[in-house]
Parts: structure tokens; C-alpha cells; sequence
């Protein structure tokens, strides 16, 4: 078995070639920089190979490859397009996609011409990922870390870190702030959420949004997750543009916060020994705990 923590071109391109004779001879390379959860190479022009690269991300290439081609054509931007399932094999022990090449830098490498209709750009996404029919939609569970899911899920969590981190943080204030959103609820029929809508994985072209990736975390359930970007990318009038063209109520709005906050929380709590690592989390903590809303 090979070392999945060196995912590199020799292994992708050992499995191409078996699995899929015919782009055996495209040109490979990987891309730059690379995400956490998967390994991304560019395979000719036009294609993408996408592998996991710890088990826990390994269920979500077939949720994208069983969901993204219905979804695409329901969405005002691109997303990717699964052209191929690879299979576990001797050289990879999960199941890994090759999908169609997306051009687009990620935000948070890439100027955006204007923040305000990026976030009204992002509203109108997710407003069309939410009005998909969600009746067969898969529900939130631990394959794809509860995004969906009652936001009560990472309750012990969070007092936890809120506790680690006292003399950091405002904890009583992250306390509140945590406490009121967990003891709202969504009241809706599950829709569609992306799970992961964040900076890294909104690609932009001319400035402009042009693409979502990342999609493994999909399910249907509370719309809530898919907020935390108003507190992590957008600030002021682009935040205040994004809550009002979602058009969801101020308890939704809550637990998008707290959602936002779970995650700072965590990051901030892994990195507590590197100081240099930690001044951006902080920055967002600050940033969510002096909400008004």
C-alpha cells in the first residue's frame, strides 16, 4: 500500500493509467496550493483528478459523484462536473474522482472587484442550492461532520474550547454568543447546504465569483453552516447585502454565527502553541463575538 500521506503525481498517474487507459498519456501536474482534505491534479486542459487524503474525507468523492451533475445545471456558476469514479485499488485504498477543469482562482487568492456583489452573488447561489428539491438529498451524519445537523452537535465541543481558551478570548462573551444559537432550531424542510461554503472554495474569474468547489460535505438539513462565511470573508456592507438578499430569519442568522464561532474556536484551540498562526483566528473571534446581531 502506498504512503496516502505522499499523494503525488507517480501514484496519480499510476492509477489513470490503470483505471483509465485512454487520458493515460495527458499531460499531469499537481495543483497549487493544495487543500486539506484532498489532493488536486490537473490532467491535460480540461480535467482535474480529485483524491481524498485521510479516510474521513473519503465518503465525500462519491457523494460529489453521485450529486454534482444533477445539481450543476440548477446553479448560476460552475461547479464541478464528475466524468469519471476512480476504484480502490492496491496503489489507493478509496474511491477518488476525475472531473471536469474548473478555471478560477480561489478567493482568497484572487482580487474580487467588488465585495458587496460578491456577496450578493453568493446569496443568489445558495438561494438556488436551497431551492433544489431536497427529497432525496442526503441527511447530515459523521461522514459529512454534521453540516445540516443541529448546531447542538459540537455543544460539548465548543464548551470545551471556550474553556481552553479563557485569558485568549472574551469567553463569557463567546459563552452568550454560543448559547444563543444553540437553543434555536430550524423550523423549515431541510434544503440543500453546501457545507463547507468558505473562501478557499469560491472561485473567482474577472473579480467576480465564478465557480464552487469542495462539495463533499453536501446534505440537506439547517441552511445555518453555510453562513459562517458572512463572518470569516465579508464585513459591513457586504455581510449586511448577504444576510438581506438570503432573506432568512434572525434564529438562522444565530446559528450561522455559531457555526462560524465553533469553527474559530477549534482552529484557534489546535494552534494555541503557534503564535503566528493564531493572530488571523483571533481577528475572527473578535469579529463574530462584536456582532450586533
Amino acid at each position: 500500500m502506498a504512503d496516502i500521506a505522499h499523494i503525488d503525481a507517480d501514484l496519480v498517474r499510476r492509477l489513470v493509467s490503470n483505471q483509465f487507459p485512454r487520458w493515460a498519456k495527458l499531460p499531469l501536474r499537481a495543483v497549487e496550493p493544495q487543500g486539506h482534505d484532498n489532493r488536486t491534479f490537473r490532467l491535460g486542459d480540461d480535467k482535474s483528478v480529485r483524491l481524498p487524503s485521510a479516510p474521513a474525507y473519503a465518503p465525500h468523492v462519491v457523494v460529489e459523484y453521485r450529486w454534482l451533475s444533477a445539481l450543476a445545471p440548477r446553479l448560476p456558476v460552475q461547479i464541478p462536473e464528475p466524468l469519471a469514479l476512480g476504484q480502490p485499488d492496491q496503489d489507493f485504498p478509496w474511491h477518488w474522482l476525475i472531473n471536469r477543469w474548473l478555471d478560477g482562482n480561489s478567493a482568497e487568492e484572487s482580487p474580487i472587484d467588488d465585495l458587496v456583489r460578491f456577496a450578493s452573488d453568493l446569496a443568489g447561489l445558495l438561494r438556488a442550492l436551497q431551492g433544489v428539491d431536497a427529497a432525496c438529498a442526503p441527511e447530515p451524519d459523521a461522514d459529512n461532520f454534521f453540516r445540516g445537523a443541529h448546531l447542538s452537535v459540537y455543544d460539548s465541543e465548543t464548551i470545551n474550547c471556550i474553556g481552553r481558551l479563557e485569558g485568549v478570548i472574551d469567553a463569557k462573551a463567546a459563552a452568550a454568543v454560543w448559547r444563543q444559537a444553540v437553543e434555536s432550531e430550524w423550523n423549515g424542510p431541510p434544503v440543500w447546504v453546501h457545507g463547507d461554503i468558505a473562501a478557499p472554495n469560491l472561485l473567482v474569474t474577472n473579480g467576480r465569483l465564478s465557480g464552487v468547489i469542495d462539495f463533499g460535505q453536501l446534505a440537506a438539513g439547517d441552511p445555518a453552516c453555510d453562513l459562517a462565511i458572512a463572518w470569516t470573508f465579508l464585513s459591513g456592507k457586504s455581510r449586511e447585502v448577504f444576510r438581506d438578499e438570503l432573506n432568512l430569519d434572525g434564529a438562522t442568522w444565530m446559528r450561522g454565527r455559531g457555526w462560524a464561532l465553533w469553527k474559530a474556536l477549534l482552529t484557534l484551540d489546535t494552534h494555541r502553541d503557534y503564535g503566528a498562526a493564531r493572530a488571523p483566528v483571533k481577528r475572527v473571534i473578535h469579529e463574530i463575538l462584536g456582532a450586533d446581531d
